[in-house]
């Protein structure tokens, strides 16, 4: 790990064989693997080096010290609606609920069918076997589950949503309520807390707090990286930095960065920022007569896909605390403060869209990503039919009344009026939804005109720089894609090593 003064004018170089750029899921999965080949490896990671004990306490500080420029950026359509990623060493594996889902079947037919690609099925179970044993993947506890999860698996019994406990990389998951802000009790297996720490055990180095201005080529060759530090607190511009790479680049700083970090170091790609694709989502808060406090217990820990493939979406629990809670419950002052008091006896769970609509990112101000992404009618419906569901699984949990949180409809709902949500507004600005798992926008496929890189992850035209992270997958998962991620990035990652 390296440190160096925030003072301007100062110079920082280093080399290595690889370079990695970004240490979530995919740069760590990747480096760790080539570290682990005997390669030098170095990481550039923008965001900060935080030991859990340094984990902030509430959602606020999340924000602020582990979440994208306190999660401003925004797709941009029809509705503005939020990204979330973390920024931090880790990446967003820091603040997300860790949820271990493997690959499905059909993405790997889907791949081979649309893209050209070849199967990927048996490099991706081994990957995610081995990934599974390393990050302990477990069923969350019962006794961490918390009562909002015992209301949601009630629910989908008797609502017959199927459903699941969630398997998860958490060692005895304490179900603390914290995954969003970091776990503090090292449960959540987090990359800072395992990956990238071997590979520092094994010889590489991980420059933190360091957003990478542009990738340096020379002719078609990836040749480094440069940019300048940035203090993790007061944002200044500190040192230069300079990482040559005397084998490769990869780059795998997320489906937004990696897009537009390419875009502003010069590559040339129809494709460069195109396919962009999500989850988008939306919660629906269930209240109940007995106190729920969804702040104790596991933040997400039940979920079915039994609507994945038709129509398309995905529903869970997620628990958030009261901060959040207050900014999406629709009044002001005392009327805000009445909802409120209700903290304790509502339980929120989601409905996550696997969504056909298509997207773009581009370079913007100040490097940072322009997400342009709107909901087609189709995805509207899903989602809407998404929230209908979960009314029903509330009132079959026992809830007294719904809050749908639509703009346009009664802000709660009884029992015998679940059907007015089948007339609720397909506008996208009435929700209050968010931008997760994210993909594409450097593709990888066998069509130049629809992809960016081949099937090892390596950027056509242009020699010794690859891309390894969630901005390859070509479709939509319909699933949380951290285990497809890692076992992608690790797949490069092979690939890199046996190549002559």
């Amino acid at each position: 790990m390296s440190h160096v003064p925030f003072r301007e004018g100062a110079r920082f170089d280093h080399e290595a064989e690889y370079v990695v750029v970004g240490s979530g899921p995919g740069g760590a999965s990747v480096a760790l693997t080539l570290a682990r080949g005997g390669a030098k490896v170095a990481v550039v990671e923008a965001g900060p080096w935080l030991d859990p004990d340094d984990y902030p306490h509430s959602a606020f500080g999340g924000m602020r010290d582990l979440m994208d420029e306190w999660g401003s950026t925004i797709a941009r359509g029809r509705a503005l609606w939020p990204v979330v990623q973390g920024r931090a060493v880790g990446g967003t594996s820091v603040i997300n609920s860790a949820i271990c889902v493997r690959t499905p079947d059909d993405i790997f037919e889907q791949w081979t069918r649309e893209h050209g690609l070849p199967s990927f099925r048996e490099a991706f179970g081994r990957h995610q076997d081995r990934i599974e044993r390393e990050l302990t993947a477990e069923e969350v506890p019962v006794p961490s589950l918390g009562r909002s999860n015992e209301l949601a698996i009630l629910g989908g019994e008797r609502a017959k949503l199927g459903g699941h406990v969630m398997q998860r990389y958490a060692k005895a998951c304490a179900g603390s309520g914290q995954c969003l802000q970091g776990c503090r009790g090292r449960r959540k297996q987090s990359l800072n807390l395992n990956y990238l720490p071997e590979v520092l055990a094994r010889g590489g180095s991980i420059l933190s707090s360091a957003p990478v201005k542009r990738v340096v080529l020379e002719k078609d060759r990836a040749v480094g990286v440069e940019g300048r530090f940035r203090h993790p607190s007061t944002r200044a511009r500190g040192a230069a930095f300079s990482v040559r790479a005397t084998k490769a680049v990869i780059v795998a700083g997320s489906a937004t960065h990696s897009p537009a970090l390419l875009l502003r170091s010069g590559v040339k790609s129809r494709a460069l920022g195109q396919y962009f694709r999500a989850h988008p989502g939306t919660g629906m808060f269930g209240v109940y007569e007995q106190p729920v406090d969804m702040n104790l217990g596991v933040t997400q820990g039940w979920a079915t896909t039994r609507f994945r493939e038709r129509p398309g979406l995905k529903l869970e629990t997620l628990s958030i605390p009261l901060e959040l809670v207050a900014s999406r419950l629709a009044g002001a002052g005392p009327e805000l403060m009445a909802r409120l008091a209700e903290y304790r006896h509502i339980a929120m769970w989601c409905v996550a869209v696997r969504a056909e609509s298509v997207g773009s990112v581009s370079n913007g101000l100040f490097d940072r990503p322009v997400v342009r992404y709107g909901m087609d009618r189709p995805d509207m419906e899903r989602l809407r039919f998404g929230m209908k569901l979960l009314a029903e699984q509330h009132f079959a949990a026992g809830a007294r009344a719904v809050l749908p949180g639509i703009f346009g409809m009664p802000y709660r709902l009884g029992p015998y009026e679940v059907d007015l949500l089948d007339d609720a507004p397909l506008d996208p600005r009435r929700y209050i939804a968010i931008m997760s798992h994210l993909f594409g926008g450097c593709t990888m496929g066998t069509d130049p005109a629809r992809s960016v890189c081949d099937e090892s992850g390596r950027v056509r035209g242009y020699r010794g720089l690859l891309v390894a992270d969630a901005s390859l997958i070509p479709t939509n998962l319909g699933v949380n894609p951290q285990h497809t991620i890692m076992a992608l990035a690790a797949e490069v990652g092979e690939r890199l090593l046996a190549a002559p």
